[in-house]
């Protein structure tokens, strides 16, 4: 019991830790927006300003059960610079918090005959937490106050993200290090760990058929805590088939918890389809280890873009 009681908790608080000033993926990044997990995949189409917006909805059916919201935007300025912005609202229980993120992204060009290019990107980091301390009761519907928070407790907090992508024909690699200033020592419970920096690595490669119309891409994406040492990973598949006016695609994810054994937490099977400027992504996270009772209506993510054709012509790289 006590272990399916640790993997809860991680559950949520790899959902939504309303401290480390950065929503946690689901599988955003996998429904064509990894600028979800890194500045610098912000303006990497230079043909389309692309506008994404996901909604994550957990533990169906029950009452306040976490759910989250987010819009994303990126464009690219010029043949170097890009930038984009994250707003996000999320919810679970009591807890409320919302915020956001400015990303400035660098793109250099190493060698254009073997197609190498680095990018360096930037992002400022803010969020607002809220605990409604006035909704607390004993079970019976009874107000209760909670001396260990008090009244109703807010806070906002400012932080920032550095990244790294390198990029040699088909392979990439991505580099970041977030919430690089740390927490107010008077917030909240002195218990929590002051040091909120993570790191996190996303890596993959595409492979193209010889027809040009089918592309297949495995990839990691690796997350560390610096504070507690926790880690997990993910790893992925996806295939995608072009059409004359768009492509469609289909993927699966499987995230571990490294720290146990290597046991897996969850699997997410994933579409989506892009029609001319139009897209549609979605993903079900099914948990199937010893918590999956605990939620077994899983986790649905559904996303929705829109690409915004620039005037000036021009190629992805």
């Amino acid at each position: 019991m006590k272990k399916v009681i640790y993997i809860a908790l991680f559950i949520c608080t790899f959902a939504s830790k309303a401290q480390e000033l950065k929503l946690s993926p689901y599988t955003q990044y996998l429904t064509e927006n990894p600028f979800t997990i890194s500045p610098t995949f912000a303006g990497m189409d230079e043909e389309y300003n692309r506008l994404r917006i996901s909604g994550v909805m957990q533990w169906i059916g029950i009452k306040n059960a976490p759910s989250t919201q987010n819009l994303s935007y990126d464009v690219r300025f010029d043949e170097k610079s890009a930038g984009g912005i994250i707003l996000y609202n999320d919810k679970n229980g009591n807890t409320k918090q919302i915020g956001g993120q400015l990303s400035y992204a660098h793109h250099l060009v190493l060698d254009d005959a073997s197609e190498q290019y680095l990018t360096l990107g930037l992002s400022y980091k803010f969020n607002h937490l809220k605990i409604s301390t006035e909704n607390f009761t004993n079970g019976n519907d009874d107000p209760v106050n909670d001396p260990a928070v008090g009244a109703a407790r807010t806070t906002t907090n400012h932080n920032f993200e550095f990244g790294a992508l390198y990029r040699y024909e088909k392979f990439f690699f991505s580099l970041n290090a977030s919430n690089i200033i740390g927490k107010k020592e008077k917030d909240f419970n002195s218990i929590e760990p002051l040091r909120l920096r993570n790191y996190y690595v996303y890596t993959g490669y595409t492979f193209v058929s010889n027809s040009q119309e089918y592309e297949y891409e495995p990839s990691i994406y690796l997350k560390y805590f610096e504070a507690d040492k926790r880690s997990v990973t993910d790893l992925n598949f996806k295939a995608r088939k072009y059409t004359e006016d768009g492509y469609i695609w289909a993927g699966i994810n499987s995230r571990f918890i490294n720290d146990q054994s290597f046991e897996p937490l969850s699997i997410a099977p994933l579409l989506g389809i892009k029609k001319k400027d139009y897209y549609f992504g979605y993903a079900f996270q099914w948990n199937i280890n010893e918590a999956s009772d605990l939620n077994s209506s899983g986790t649905h993510m559904i996303t929705l873009g829109f690409d915004i054709e620039k005037n000036r012509g021009g190629t992805s790289w």
